[in-house]
């Protein structure tokens, strides 16, 4: 089965063991060596399946280091699998750099797919399912995080996020006051696991359950959140970010936002604060694991 020099990137289930694809088990037990988030992790799931695969751990913490061995091997004709703890690999999960790297090193690449927390969420959410945003995990710090929630108030698209169950409540809290506590939202609660849980309703009924319940405190979360009326975003905000963007990559980021303010008419203090909430939009992300 195994194909000589090739990356697979497999999707491996988020919970309920059935959803393992016959494609997925014969893939995994034919490659040279599969690249893993979790080596005792990984051994648990192949052991289930009876694969004896050799594993190589790819994690947040070493995946730079490891990608060029791995390309190198995969260039002298060995076959590497690609999977994480849960999921599809690399949303909210290791192995961007490392499929990267093949792209550009011409190796033959084949996605594998399966199972994916953000997508199953969605398909019960009752949000419209297109168009979506998935953004991951929001910044940890509190002042961050209600900056990176209003840089999206205005979003039209229907929103996908990952959550830690130890944050879920103030992530709640933070929404409600950017997008309103009457937005639409779901919660997905270990999801295919044996306690699946999916709650609907509004940011504020959501922020209600998650204070009181018990259940709020454990599992995987997956938190959706619908996109703003389409007639309440701005017309303006796009040129004016995209603005914001091009000067912050030559100037200070008050010298941005004072030039800004001289071509747009617009307050400096404002452009100032919506310049930071830009950039905490684009490096916020926690790179904690995902599904």
């Amino acid at each position: 089965m195994s194909d000589s020099g090739k990356l697979y990137v497999v999707a491996t289930p988020i919970g309920n063991l059935s959803d393992a694809s016959p494609r997925m088990r014969e893939v995994l037990a034919s490659v040279d060596r599969i690249a893993c988030e979790d080596t005792r992790h990984a051994r648990r799931l192949l052991s289930r399946f009876g694969i004896r695969g050799q594993l190589i751990s790819l994690h947040e913490h070493n995946e730079n280091a490891r990608v060029e061995g791995l390309i190198e091997a995969l260039r002298g004709g060995e076959s590497l699998a690609l999977i994480s703890d849960a999921g599809t690999p690399l949303l909210s999960d290791p192995g961007f750099p490392l499929v990267r790297a093949a792209v550009a090193a011409g190796i033959d690449l084949c996605p594998i797919p399966g199972p994916n927390a953000a997508i199953a969420a969605l398909s019960v959410s009752g949000l419209p399912p297109e168009p979506f945003r998935f953004l991951g995990f929001p910044p940890r710090q509190t002042t961050a995080r209600a900056r990176y929630f209003q840089s999206l108030s205005a979003a039209t698209e229907t929103l996908i996020f990952y959550e830690s169950v130890h944050r879920l409540a103030g992530s709640l809290e933070a929404m409600s006051k950017a997008f309103g506590p009457d937005r639409p939202a779901f919660l997905g609660r270990e999801i295919s696991k044996l306690h699946e849980q999916l709650r609907h309703g509004t940011l504020s009924e959501l922020l209600a359950w998650a204070r009181q319940s018990s259940q709020a405190r454990k599992g995987e979360l997956v938190l959706i959140v619908g996109g703003a009326a389409a007639d309440s975003a701005d017309p303006e905000q796009s040129e004016v970010d995209a603005w914001l963007r091009a000067l912050s990559g030559r100037l200070p980021p008050r010298e941005a936002a004072r030039v800004a303010a001289e071509v747009s008419g617009l307050p400096r203090n404002r452009l100032y604060k919506r310049l930071l909430a830009i950039q905490s939009d684009s490096d916020g992300s926690s790179g904690e694991k995902g599904n």
